[in-house]
């Protein structure tokens, strides 16, 4: 019978932490729903609006995060609430963001990466990784991780849609979304901007990593540093050959995808690999 007792109040937790994740979910949904509506019937979308929309999100989805993070044991960063996590944080750089500079557009994908990964994170809850509250050297290291993943996926959205700009405007066909896009010359500015910030902030996390972690090259990290390091590597000549040789257009946008991909694979392909697929 305590056994029973155990799995209903277990159940009644999941539970708890799954509703704050529909509602956010209901209201990313909502926030793309309105961005097609306004594509389609060609209108001009209230950025007020979009923000008020997304902020209630953003509110319930981090009620839900605190819900899926926190345990007895410490801070749960299983593969889905990392997920969820990052995607939050994107969400929120855009929509403080969007006050200064012309990025309302990349809402449109980033609202969906949003609504599924509250809802995975809420329906699959994973505790297998477990940091102790007390490793506070390690959790520096786990958010500035988090802020550079995060900003560099604003950043490869950035780049995305500017390949899309680019080749419809080149074969002068652009759609009406590429339509509501600010001029070539403000969208890279912005990629370049959040690849700065992001650069640094990678560099921090790497720096963070080699003082709190006793061998970033451990067999269960080796994979990870190397690839986070590939992927500074890239961005880091990016930039370089942005300030010295004017880099621009497909250069940047390859350059961007790559190290992106670097960086994703350092990350979450180990942790898929190791909790899904193998279930570590």
């Amino acid at each position: 019978m305590p056994h029973c007792g155990f799995v209903d109040n277990h159940s009644q937790g999941r539970m708890t932490a799954l509703t704050p994740s529909l509602l956010a979910a209901f209201f990313y949904f909502g926030g793309m729903l309105y961005q097609l509506f306004c594509l389609g019937k060609r209108l001009t979308v209230n950025p007020r609006l979009l923000r008020g929309i997304g902020l209630v999100a953003l509110v319930a989805h981090a009620a839900s995060l605190y819900l899926q993070l926190m345990t007895d044991h410490g801070f749960a960063l299983g593969l889905f609430n990392i997920a969820s996590l990052i995607a939050w944080l994107i969400v929120a750089l855009t929509l403080l963001s969007s006050f200064r500079a012309p990025v309302t557009s990349l809402l449109l994908g980033l609202y969906p990466l949003a609504l599924i990964t509250a809802l995975l994170a809420g329906i699959f809850p994973h505790e297998a990784t477990t940091l102790p509250s007390g490793e506070k050297g390690l959790l520096v290291h786990i958010l500035l991780s988090v802020l550079a993943y995060g900003i560099l996926t604003i950043a490869a959205f950035q780049a995305t849609l500017l390949a899309i700009q680019d080749y419809q405007l080149k074969h002068k066909h652009p759609t009406r979304f590429i339509r509501t896009f600010p001029p070539l010359q403000t969208m890279e500015r912005l990629l370049f901007q959040f690849l700065l910030c992001g650069e640094l902030l990678l560099t921090l996390a790497l720096i963070s990593g080699f003082v709190f972690l006793e061998n970033m090259f451990a067999q269960h990290l080796v994979h990870k540093t190397l690839l986070s390091c590939l992927a500074w590597v890239v961005f880091g000549i990016l930039l370089w050959g942005r300030h010295f040789r004017g880099w621009r257009g497909s250069h940047a946008i390859r350059w961007t995808l790559s190290g992106f991909l670097l960086l994703m694979l350092a990350y979450f392909g180990s942790k898929l690999v190791r909790e899904v697929l193998i279930g570590a």
